[in-house]
């Protein structure tokens, strides 16, 4: 991964003036990362949350350019990866040694826990199982990135199921464990109306809008009316720039394209509510 420094590097060099600073909250692994990073560089990402099976999650290091925050993945189905299939973790379990996961965090070499693929297992996000990850997530300051809505075909998962995508399911693991900072991966679309009632009973709730900028996924004319009311409930302060490794390019697009957003709002989603939400 070095070895793309010099290349991150010179496109910021060349693209930075006009670029936007963004912090993308939301990318996995690719089987081609010099690709990727490079595309987030040269569009103005500075920050990255990034979560995929263990191995290739490592191979995520920082450069001079572009920093890393790693998460990690957990509830895997039949110990896998959705979509890429990849194991987990090199023992192949579903859930990862509890007090593993204690360690990796106090050595600060995960900042968050996530994607939680509970929907993708089968299990509701308050499912007790978790409860033991959330504790330290909560012990520790640090956020969990909760899977919702729907999911794409071919994810490999037998027992994924759309009821399980809705954030009400969010309320139980909530009042368990009251400090502790969850965001609604994907917006829970097309559960907005659920999102937004999570999000304005419980202020620790924050949600990206990674899938829902896709307009490969969602036409632009849903997501504006989307964007719409997440604007008309206040919660323009909770909102984050996620990718969830689509066409970065295009996800800018579909936020610039809004008109009912200012420039400070696209501040805030950009980059500002991410790093107030990662802050420890």
């Amino acid at each position: 991964m070095k070895k793309i420094a010099p290349i991150i590097g010179l496109l910021l060099f060349v693209f930075g003036a006009n670029a936007q600073k963004i912090f993308d909250v939301h990318i996995h692994g690719n089987k081609n990362p010099t690709s990727q990073l490079a595309q987030l560089a040269s569009n103005g990402v500075y920050k990255a949350a990034v979560s995929t099976s263990w191995d290739l999650q490592t191979s995520y290091q920082n450069t001079e350019s572009l920093l890393f925050l790693h998460g990690l993945m957990l509830a895997c189905p039949e110990g896998k990866v959705p979509y890429s299939l990849q194991f987990c973790f090199s023992d192949q379990r579903e859930f990862p040694d509890i007090d593993w996961v204690e360690q990796l965090i106090k050595e600060n070499k995960i900042q968050f826990l996530g994607e939680v693929l509970n929907q993708y297992y089968g299990i509701s996000p308050s499912d007790e199982k978790l409860f033991p990850y959330y504790a330290l997530a909560e012990k520790y300051n640090i956020p969990v990135g909760i899977h919702t809505g729907l999911a794409g075909p071919e994810h490999g998962s037998p027992n994924f199921k759309i009821s399980l995508g809705t954030p009400l399911l969010l309320e139980n693991l909530l009042q368990r464990f009251p400090k502790l900072k969850v965001w609604i991966m994907h917006a829970g679309a097309p559960f907005i109306e659920d999102s937004i009632a999570i999000m304005k009973y419980y202020p620790n709730v924050y949600a990206d809008i990674s899938a829902i900028n896709n307009p490969y996924i969602f036409p632009k004319a849903d997501f504006e009316a989307i964007m719409n009311r997440f604007i008309d409930a206040g919660l323009e302060d909770r909102l984050m720039f996620g990718s969830d490794n689509g066409d970065i390019k295009s996800a800018i697009a579909s936020i610039e394209d809004l008109v009912i957003l200012n420039d400070t709002q696209k501040r805030k989603i950009y980059y500002e509510n991410a790093e107030l939400f990662f802050a420890r």
